[in-house]
C-alpha cells in the first residue's frame, strides 16, 4: 500500500529495550519517510521510552505524533511534563478509527 498522503497509527506496549519497540520505531520511521502522517502512542512499559533519542528525533525532525499512556506515567512514577502528549485510552480508539492503518507492538 503507497503510504503518502495516508495515516498510520502505531501502538507501543513493549519496553524500550526490547526488540518490538525498536521495530515500531523503524516502521515509524520509514512510514514517515514514505509521506504518512503517522501517530504513535506508547501505553505500559513503552512510556518509558518517550526520551528515546531515535522517537525523540522523529518528532522533531520528521513531523512524527507521539502520545503517551498518562495513567502507565503516572503508575510508573514518571514526569508528565515530557515529550509527549497525556492522554487516556480514548485518544487510542479515536487513533484506530481515524488511521488509515493501526499497528500493534508488544
Amino acid at each position: 500500500m503507497p503510504l503518502h498522503g495516508k495515516k498510520l497509527g502505531i501502538l507501543i506496549s513493549a519496553p524500550p529495550q526490547a526488540h518490538n519497540f525498536r521495530h515500531a520505531v523503524l516502521t515509524a520511521a520509514a512510514a514517515l519517510k514514505q509521506g504518512a502522517q503517522v501517530y504513535v502512542y506508547c501505553i505500559d512499559e513503552a512510556v518509558q521510552g518517550i526520551n528515546d533519542h531515535s522517537l525523540q528525533s522523529l518528532c522533531t525532525e520528521e513531523g512524527l505524533i507521539l502520545y503517551a499512556c498518562a495513567y502507565g506515567a503516572q503508575r510508573r512514577n514518571l514526569p508528565l511534563d515530557g515529550p509527549a502528549t497525556f492522554a487516556g485510552l480514548t485518544v487510542v480508539n479515536d487513533l484506530m478509527s481515524a488511521t488509515d492503518r493501526f499497528l500493534s507492538f508488544n
